[in-house]
C-alpha cells in the first residue's frame, strides 16, 4: 500500500475502493473495465457495453487525438478509458488513482494487453495531481470528483497541468441545480460525504481558474437508468457472489443504488459530459 497520507473524503473513498468487498463488486457486477455510467440505448442493455459507449463518445467529442497528445485520467478505476485511448489513438495515457488495489488490477490488465508501455498507473489523489504546468493536452475523469471533499482544489489542479488550449472533460453525478435542501442526505450518507457538486458549481468554479466551457451534454436520465441496472444485476447474481462479497456489503449495496435510482428519478440529480477548454 502507498505510504502517502490521505485525508478526509480522499482516505475515506481509498480505503472503502480498496476493500475486498468493494474490488470484487466493481469487478465483478459494475461493469469490470469501466466503472461509471454508462449511455444506455434501452433499459436492458448490458452494463458494459453502456459504460464503453460513455468512453467513446467522450473520445469522440475530443476529435482526433495523436501519439503526441499527453492525456490524464483523474479517478481512472481499473484503467478501462486509458487502455480504449491508448489503443484507438495511439496516445500515452496517465492513470491517476487513489486506490492501490484497483492500480494492481488495472496495472495486469495493460500487461495483458501489451499497453504497459503506454499507460502509466499513478497511486496518487486529484487533489495534488505530482505534475508540473501546463503538462497534459487532455484531463479526463468519470464520475469521480464526487469522492473530494475539495472539488474546487481538483478543478484547480486539472486547469494547473492542463496546457494553453487543453481540454478538461468529465462526468460527475451531481445535484441538480435546484435541487431542494436536505432530499439527498441518504445519498450523502451512503457515500460518506457532505455535498454533492452541481452543474452551476463546476461551471463557476472553472471560470475561476480560467477554463472557458465548450458544452455539456445533459443526459440526467441515464443516471436512475444505470443504478438501476447496477441495482437489477446486483439482485440477479446475488446468490452466486455468497462467500465472495460479504451480505452485508451486498445489503448496503442494494440500498445505496436505490437512493440513488430515486434521487434521480425524482429530478434532484444530475449528470452529463463537461468540456472545458483553457484560455
Amino acid at each position: 500500500m502507498s505510504s502517502q497520507n490521505y485525508t478526509g473524503a480522499v482516505a475515506t473513498a481509498r480505503e472503502y475502493y480498496n476493500s475486498d468487498d468493494a474490488d470484487r463488486f466493481y469487478h465483478r457486477v459494475w461493469g469490470g473495465e469501466d466503472i461509471h455510467v454508462g449511455l444506455y440505448e434501452d433499459d436492458v442493455e448490458p452494463i458494459a457495453d453502456a459504460s464503453r459507449r460513455t468512453v467513446a463518445h467522450m473520445g469522440d467529442l475530443l476529435g482526433e487525438l495523436t501519439p503526441e497528445h499527453k492525456v490524464l485520467d483523474l479517478g481512472a478505476g481499473y484503467g478501462g478509458t486509458a487502455r480504449y485511448l491508448a489503443s484507438s489513438f495511439g496516445c500515452p495515457v496517465v492513470a491517476l488513482n487513489l486506490s492501490e488495489v484497483e492500480n494492481e488490477r488495472d496495472r495486469e490488465m495493460n500487461r495483458a494487453v501489451g499497453l504497459e508501455h503506454m499507460i502509466e498507473v499513478l497511486d496518487a489523489s486529484f487533489e495534488e495531481i505530482p505534475y508540473p504546468d501546463n503538462h497534459f493536452d487532455v484531463v479526463w475523469s468519470q464520475d469521480s470528483f464526487l469522492h473530494s471533499g475539495n472539488r474546487e482544489k481538483v478543478i484547480e489542479e486539472a486547469a494547473r497541468v492542463l496546457k494553453p488550449g487543453g481540454v478538461l472533460i468529465f462526468t460527475d453525478p451531481m445535484q441538480a441545480d435546484d435541487c431542494p435542501e436536505g432530499v439527498l442526505q441518504p445519498i450523502l450518507d451512503r457515500i460518506h460525504l457532505e455535498t454533492l457538486g452541481s452543474p452551476k458549481f463546476y461551471r463557476e468554479t472553472a471560470k475561476k481558474y480560467g477554463l472557458e466551457e465548450i458544452d455539456y451534454e445533459d443526459h440526467a436520465h441515464q443516471l436512475p437508468r444505470h443504478y438501476g441496472r447496477v441495482l437489477e444485476e446486483t439482485k440477479r447474481r446475488e446468490a452466486s457472489l455468497e462467500g465472495e462479497i460479504s451480505q452485508g456489503y451486498i445489503d448496503r449495496m442494494k440500498t445505496g443504488l436505490q437512493h440513488w435510482v430515486d434521487g434521480g428519478n425524482n429530478g434532484y440529480l444530475a449528470w452529463g459530459i463537461f468540456r472545458f477548454r483553457k484560455a
